[in-house]
């Protein structure tokens, strides 16, 4: 017997060069089920003759067990082990069996190992489904036969297939609903996410467990699937095994997610090479993703096979519902497996009775399967047929489950198949660091959200919009318009204008009239507009509502616009939507309304002026509010400050100032804002330099990042500022920094103290990996106010977020003289598009422009 050191180094020794040979056969042949069986047996050679060389009794079985018994070890994978044990082991035999197992990690083995009589196998198995899970898998590798084979024995009478089943399948369903139910994450997990190889575990355990077989053969030899099924499922194996395979030997330890740093490295070592339009990665990602959608496919049809198996249904025949389909069982089920072959037309009517009939629950898996292998007569005659177009047209117009059967239809092939363009889209990355949907599903979220502002139940989460889609009437025409929005996204050019030619060729195929037509297209190509607008331009401007308006062109296309923007902005990442941006939308929307409805520009700004004025001196008759105490103050106020201002806030401003127009210290009033989120804040002081960069240091250092600013002079040289503040350090205590914020802020003012710099923070990982190239763009503002036009400037800024972003570009501002009216910042995920309506700083001529525009970029480079 070799001493414990020499024994240590030469089993290290061993299991590494073993190792390394693994990995060259691997880097040469790119096989990955070949590596795995190869580390099997390396570790299986070493913990035999670890066993044999420390003379364990012979009555003891050594079991691999898990993914290990299995015969699949990954290359970071633990090495799951059971010592099974005849009886409790006295304290030699226990001092022996705690000398192998830190043999084990001594030479380089992480394992999870139990010791256990076969007694204590059951009692674990009982109470934890994982442990019966892992003995299922059991395979002896040394040891003693004979009690191995009782172990199996008794393992095996013990199981209750029903149970198993019933206790795998929520389990699985819980483990989805880590992942959102959905395996189109950015980031996804290729072993626990939806469709990741856990899903192919899955049905194996649930297989062995009820006795119908231990591989993918055995299941299509009994009739759970086809041979087709087989062997995509075999397929979907080879590729996931591949890719994590490839993931464990790139990170070099156990690692599972497919993380953004990852992915490109992960592309090439599969072979996936960038084109002028899309990166290696976003190849990668999308075969991930179309791998994933097959597994969770297959995965329902066989599990309901499985569990059609194991719990028959009642007798009784099936209930007709025409002469291709019946409902079995409230399933909807073909009369016979060669329906769609005899009629292609059924695989939409299919779709179609599901909606209709509120009865059936889904589809069997008889009907899936023969509309999967069916899904290839879905071709150009087929797209050309009335009745198939009638059909298709006829699921976006039911009343109840279109989100569900389009989901459902992507799933099955069946959506991409009739629409060419969708299925270019299915799976496709968007590495905008603001989109945490592949396309195909963001454009199923945002049909989801237009959906459900026509469903009563929903009325509450979105009364306005609810309201306008009654009155709009046919929101049919909208969902279409949704399906469109961004299909011809990773086309290369205008996804818009691509868009467009799509959705006009789809509306003329499929008859729609000629004004539906007409919105449709329209709205497909002005998807984007009116975020774009309300967030990146001056709203309070009438110059802007009327040339917004004039693109708009009447009521039923502003609607449609701004039902179909709130569906796209909310249906993109539950971290982009605010109440600010909502905001920010319904006053574009009630201003251009406004100005369609008086189509005069002129009477326009009057008539908002005097209406805001209006309302504000109905509000603050509220505070008992002397009949004039507002005078004061607005004859220093011009024409922008109440084209800015709402009228709440003209009355807050004039409640809190009517009696200090001539203080002589900072006067901060903060409140909550009206929408409940963040912090609404009002500064009066005379007006200092750097006064924008100081007060945007002490919000970064407060923990607030400033989502709007309101940026005035009075005619007798006050600063008159308001800033829309939302919480960023998740301390979601709003309320008790009110007086922190008035009396800290208030106190800087006064010392005039320099401006603080925000403290440094890292940008994410997503930023890293995905860099956003900074712009930034300086034009002269396009006013209908003519003593404006040519002396005020819109700066647009895009970047990628990180701290202190709005610092920087606030301290070159003031650096180069440049004066801000107001600033819109508008943060969507990882990246900012911030926009700021300037003057001063010798912007009026190019070269001052330039200086600016180069020195921004400069310190906007990560």
């Amino acid at each position: 017997m070799l001493a414990h050191n020499a024994l240590i180094a030469h089993f290290k020794a061993h299991l590494q060069e073993g190792q390394r040979a693994i990995r060259e056969h691997f880097a040469a042949d790119g096989d990955a089920a070949r590596l795995l069986v190869e580390r099997c047996r390396l570790v299986d050679q070493v913990l035999c003759e670890l066993w044999r060389e420390l003379d364990l009794p012979a009555s003891l079985a050594l079991v691999a067990v898990g993914g290990y018994g299995r015969g699949e070890l990954y290359p970071a994978s633990d090495v799951d082990l059971l010592i099974l044990l005849p009886e409790q082991p006295g304290s030699a035999l226990t001092a022996r069996l705690e000398r192998l197992i830190c043999v084990f990690w001594d030479i380089g083995l992480e394992t999870g190992h139990s010791v256990r009589t076969i007694e204590q196998c059951l009692e674990e198995a009982s109470a934890d489904i994982t442990v019966q899970t892992a003995m299922i898998e059991a395979r002896l590798l040394t040891g003693d036969a004979l009690l191995f084979q009782g172990f199996t024995a008794v393992l095996k009478a013990s199981l209750d297939a029903p149970a198993f089943f019933q206790t795998k399948r929520m389990e699985q369903e819980d483990r989805h609903q880590r992942f959102s139910d959905t395996p189109y994450s950015l980031e996804a997990n290729c072993k626990e996410g939806p469709g990741g190889l856990r899903d192919l575990q899955l049905i194996l355990w649930i297989a062995q467990a009820a006795g119908y077989g231990r591989c993918w053969r055995d299941l299509e030899q009994r009739g759970f699937i086809t041979a087709e099924e087989q062997q995509l499922l075999e397929t979907c194996e080879a590729f996931l095994c591949r890719l994590r395979t490839h993931l464990h030997l790139h990170v070099g330890r156990r690692e599972d997610r497919l993380l953004f740093e990852y992915q490109t490295a992960l592309a090439e070592r599969l072979g996936f090479s960038a084109t002028a339009t899309r990166r290696s990665s976003e190849q990668l990602m999308q075969r991930y993703y179309r791998t994933a959608k097959a597994v969770t496919q297959i995965n329902a049809i066989v599990l309901q096979n499985i569990g059609a198996a194991l719990f028959p249904p009642p007798e009784g025949p099936p209930q007709p519902i025409n002469e291709r389909f019946q409902n079995a069982n409230e399933f909807l089920d073909v009369v016979h497996e060669d329906v769609f072959n005899q009629n292609p037309g059924a695989l939409l009517e299919a779709f179609l009775l599901l909606q209709q009939h509120a009865e059936l629950q889904g589809m069997s898996a008889r009907t899936q399967r023969a509309l999967w292998r069916a899904r290839h007569l879905i071709d150009d005659d087929f797209r050309r047929r009335p009745e198939n177009r009638q059909h298709f047209l006829q699921l976006f117009k039911q009343g109840r489950r279109l989100v569900q059967e389009f989901r459902r239809m992507n799933q099955l092939g069946v959506l991409g198949r009739y629409l060419p363009g969708f299925g270019r889209i299915v799976g496709q990355m968007q590495h905008d660091l603001f989109h945490v949907y592949t396309v195909d599903q963001h454009i199923l979220q945002v049909v989801r959200r237009l959906r459900r502002f026509s469903m009563e139940e929903f009325a509450h989460e979105y009364p306005f919009c609810s309201r306008l889609l009654s009155d709009l009437g046919s929101p049919w025409v909208l969902y279409i318009a949704a399906l469109f929005h961004d299909i011809a996204k990773g086309r290369g050019g205008d996804h818009s204008e691509l868009g467009a030619v799509d959705a006009q060729q789809f509306c003329e195929d499929h008859g729609l009239a000629a004004a539906d037509t007409e919105l449709v297209v329209w709205l497909v190509r002005r998807h984007l507009l009116m975020s774009s607008v309300a967030q990146k331009q001056d709203i309070s401007d009438p110059g802007v509502v009327a040339r917004f308006a004039a693109i708009v062109g009447d009521e039923r296309h502003l609607i449609a616009l701004y039902l179909l923007t709130v569906a796209d902005i909310r249906g993109t990442s539950p971290k982009v939507w605010n109440a600010w941006k909502g905001q920010l939308l319904e006053q574009l929307f009630n201003a251009t309304r406004r100005f369609l409805l008086s189509n005069d520009s002129t009477l326009m700004i009057q008539g908002i002026i005097a209406q805001r004025q209006q309302e504000a001196m109905r509000l603050m008759r509220f505070f008992a509010l002397p009949e004039k105490a507002h005078e004061g103050l607005w004859q220093q106020l011009d024409t922008v400050y109440f084209l800015r201002q709402s009228a709440e806030e003209i009355a807050w401003h004039a409640c809190a100032l009517h009696e200090r127009i001539e203080i002589d210290q900072p006067l901060v009033r903060a409140r909550i804002n009206s929408l409940g989120a963040g912090l609404e804040v009002m500064v009066y002081t005379h007006d200092q330099p750097d006064l924008f960069v100081r007060m945007v240091g002490f919000f970064s250092r407060a923990g607030y990042s400033i989502v709007d600013a309101k940026i005035h002079t009075t005619r007798h040289g006050y600063a008159l500022d308001t800033f829309m503040l939302l919480d960023v350090s998740g301390r979601d205590s709003d309320r008790a920094m009110i007086s922190y914020i008035e009396h800290e802020l208030g106190e800087r003012l006064l010392r005039q103290a320099p401006a603080e710099v925000p403290a440094n923070g890292r940008i994410s990982r997503q930023v890293k990996h995905f860099p956003i190239q900074p712009q930034v763009s300086i034009q002269p503002l396009v006013s209908l106010e003519a003593d404006e036009t040519g002396k005020l400037f819109v700066l647009s800024v895009v970047a990628a977020d990180r701290p202190g972003l709005l610092f920087v570009i606030a301290r070159k501002l003031a650096d180069h003289g440049a004066n801000l009216h107001t600033a819109k910042i508008a943060t969507l995920g990882e990246r900012v598009e911030d926009t700021f309506l300037i003057s001063g700083g010798h912007l009026e001529e190019s070269a001052g422009r330039v200086k600016l525009e180069t020195d921004l970029l400069k310190h906007l480079l990560v």
